[in-house]
């Protein structure tokens, strides 16, 4: 009797513990299922709204901008929706390469060892192509607007335009960044067939702005100049800067998106997308380095809207011959970046002002730095230089310059300049490092101080030699300062 009682208490307690297992069981399988479903939830795994995101119809614009949800934040943010197939077929009508051909001065050492028995060499010029891809980002009444790099497009005497059927055109610089490296060609609607247009289209724009780091990106181009490619990879960081730095940088600086997706040459004015198949990047391949593995970069397409908005209404304009352009009235130095560590601000400093010269009418000063013109921003005298050479002669300019506060740092103010008339037009003068505003000066082309100045780079045309200017001449600070602490640095880039 007493062994039935143990054995129908041992029964009772198995079976207790049975019950407790199976309802462990149960609510793992319960929070389990939840879990799955969360996980589909989070990562998109759900094809109702694989097929919603596929059905969605955006509305044409200049720039295409990407819709927002009905909580007001853009659909670029967080993960996209399509597969990469699905985004290169979506994508792939709006990138287009580009080739460029430029001349360039080439030694030929094989010259003086021929000629004269030496080891000599002649410059000698020849035709160069280059291959480089692009965005179509809008279009106007009478032409369809292409974005790409400024460094594709640089130097560059023709341009022609390959769109996703094989078919090429002649394209035109429109409007161009160099700070930036941004630059719009347009390529006129009336030249493009009805089958291409029919086969290309808009990107859409995105919010580079909403991208995390770790989250999976589409670059294309035209990766070497074989035609178009693909390459995937991950946003790897945000917020890099053009100069390297990654805190109290200009504010002019625009944001670059660090990526593990091959960039290569060719790639340069390519498109980097989102899971969303929208534009949040322009590739360039000239910030990626053959040192270093997985590292390339884009520019970062909410940092440059607006600026390539600009780009697409601006009125391109012709380069004038023969250095009858309009000049400033100045002489002056690149200050590098190198310089502007020491707290000048990186720009044209301002050595030499032809009295009277249109310069010395609009308020600049000696010891000043040019740090825009017309709305474009001046690092080198040579892009200051090239500047010059699309405008006419009593053209008025807005000019950015930096002067001195008298407390060790600069101030920034806007003056309108009206361009003067080049005096020195069509000489040529040898190569220096202080232009005035172009070709360098040797002292030998004096105009008597008669005019306002050769601000195209010619010679010194104040009567005087190489900054004896009778008290607007060359600034004396920048002299001594350069002979002083600064002398390792300028004796590279001035002497």
């Amino acid at each position: 009797m007493k062994n039935r009682k143990e054995n129908s208490s041992r029964a009772a307690k198995i079976l207790k513990k049975g019950a407790s297992i199976t309802l462990c069981a149960a609510l793992a399988g319960t929070a389990a299922a939840g879990a799955f479903e969360g996980v589909n939830a989070l990562t998109g795994w759900n094809q109702g709204l694989l097929v919603k995101a596929a059905e969605t119809d955006e509305s044409p614009a200049l720039l295409l901008a990407a819709e927002s949800d009905s909580d007001g934040e853009s659909s670029s943010a967080g993960k996209g929706r399509l597969d990469v197939s699905d985004i290169v077929k979506e994508a792939m009508p709006s990138v287009v390469s580009i080739t460029t051909k430029s001349i360039q001065e080439v030694q030929n050492y094989f010259y003086g060892f021929f000629n004269y028995g030496g080891y000599d060499y002649a410059p000698q010029q020849r035709e160069v192509e280059g291959s480089a891809s692009g965005i179509i980002i809008g279009k106007n009444d009478e032409q369809l607007l292409i974005a790409t790099n400024y460094h594709v497009i640089e130097g560059a005497n023709t341009l022609t335009v390959s769109f996703i059927d094989g078919s090429s055109y002649e394209a035109q610089a429109k409007g161009s960044d160099e700070y930036r490296d941004l630059a719009v060609v347009a390529v006129p609607l009336k030249d493009i067939s009805d089958d291409t247009m029919d086969q290309i289209s808009i990107a859409t724009i995105g919010s580079s702005d909403d991208l995390l780091v770790g989250e999976q990106v589409v670059a294309i181009g035209n990766a070497l100049g074989y035609g178009q490619s693909v390459t995937t990879g991950i946003v790897s960081a945000k917020n890099r800067r053009l100069n390297g730095s990654s805190s109290e940088t200009n504010s002019k600086d625009v944001n670059l998106i660090q990526t593990d997706a091959a960039i290569n040459p060719g790639n340069s004015g390519g498109a980097l997308l989102n899971m969303n198949g929208e534009v949040v990047g322009i590739n360039s391949s000239k910030l990626a380095s053959t040192e270093v593995e997985g590292m390339c970069y884009a520019i970062a397409i909410s940092d440059v809207t607006d600026i390539l908005q600009d780009l697409m209404n601006e009125t391109p304009r012709e380069k004038i011959e023969d250095g009858n352009h309009g000049v400033l009235g100045i002489t002056g130095r690149s200050v590098t970046e190198d310089v502007a560590a020491f707290g000048i601000p990186q720009g044209v400093f301002v050595t030499e002002i032809t009295e009277d010269g249109p310069a010395d009418k609009a308020g600049i000063k000696v010891n000043s730095v040019i740090t825009e013109f017309d709305n474009k921003v001046i690092t080198t005298i040579q892009g200051l230089v090239d500047l010059l050479e699309y405008y006419e002669p009593g053209e008025e300019v807005e000019v950015v310059v930096a002067s001195p506060n008298g407390e060790g740092g600069y101030e920034e103010r806007t003056v309108t300049i009206t361009l003067g008339e080049n005096p020195d037009a069509g000489k040529e003068t040898a190569n220096d490092s202080d232009k005035n505003l172009g070709r360098d000066r040797n002292g030998s082309n004096s105009n008597d101080g008669s005019d306002n100045g050769s601000s195209d780079g010619n010679d010194s045309d104040d009567g005087t030699d190489n900054g004896n200017n009778n008290g607007n001449g060359q600034s004396d600070f920048f002299d001594d300062w350069a002979e002083g602490e600064g002398s390792d640095i300028f004796e590279d880039f001035f002497w």
